[in-house]
């Protein structure tokens, strides 16, 4: 696909997470309508199903004929592009009132991503990426972390729903932060992905995600020089990804594959 062809499907995953972002501003704070999905810690809210619908009702109208991947509604069509989308990513914050949470959307063909977004409603911080294009922070270009310690690095992680699964990454954290900076858990895999990308966190690493919680944020990593690699599942826990610069992700690897 040409460049010109990337950048309007960024242009149409810019509007719909727009769409998705006015419906979130307007319920911030409220908790109406919260009801559990996969367990009690695991919860959707009319707001995630406001801001899905408004996503659907913009790629409806713009991309009719693509197929899409949704965390609340499932999947959907038959094209051969697919655009997958998490409406809130960091529900959880945001029905805590926590202002850390982010609307992720991009669109994929059958080599992977074309374009991302991940935009934050509470800062207007739209993060964006293209397969052949730079990395952006509201139309600007952004640059990843160059660090080559992992003693002094910042590293973003995230837990599991699952008490068990999590009971092993307390294991990975006590063997991991004696050998970093510091660690940080803010609950938004999307915006991890993205903070990662423009130098606010040296790297990140989670276990446990779907594909609506990486497609955007990894391409725009990567587009930022970051490496993303998966982990790899093993016969307890989840696959998940590490992401890192090129002097920091064989360390980190080393650190977070397994307990």
């Amino acid at each position: 696909m040409t460049d010109t062809g990337e950048q309007a499907l960024l242009a149409i995953a810019e509007e719909a997470a727009a769409a998705a972002a006015a419906e979130l501003r307007a319920r911030f704070g409220q908790r109406e309508g919260v009801r559990a999905k996969s367990g009690p810690t695991d919860l959707v809210s009319d707001a995630d199903l406001a801001a899905e619908s408004a996503i659907r009702d913009v790629l409806a109208a713009r991309r009719p004929g693509d197929s899409i991947l949704a965390e609340e509604g499932g999947a959907s069509g038959h094209g051969s592009l697919r655009w997958v989308v998490d409406p809130l990513d960091g529900t959880i914050n945001y029905l805590f009132g926590i202002p850390v949470f982010a609307v992720s959307i991009a669109c994929e063909d059958a080599r992977g991503a074309l374009a991302g977004v991940v935009l934050d409603p509470i800062r207007d911080e739209c993060f964006a990426a293209t397969r052949s294009g730079p990395p952006t922070l509201n139309g600007e270009a952004i640059e990843a972390s160059k660090r080559s310690d992992l003693s002094t690095a910042l590293i973003a992680t995230g837990f599991s729903y699952d008490a068990q699964v999590r009971e092993r990454q307390a294991v990975v954290i006590a063997r991991l932060l004696p050998r970093v900076r510091d660690i940080r858990r803010l609950g938004a895999a999307a915006l991890d992905l993205a903070w990662t990308a423009c130098g606010r966190y040296d790297a990140y690493f989670e276990r446990g995600l779907k594909a609506w919680d990486l497609a955007a944020g990894a391409l725009i990593a990567a587009r930022a020089a970051i490496d993303v690699r998966p982990l790899a599942a093993t016969p307890e826990d989840p696959s998940g990804v590490a992401a890192a610069p090129a002097a920091l992700i064989e360390p980190l690897m080393a650190l977070v594959r397994a307990t």
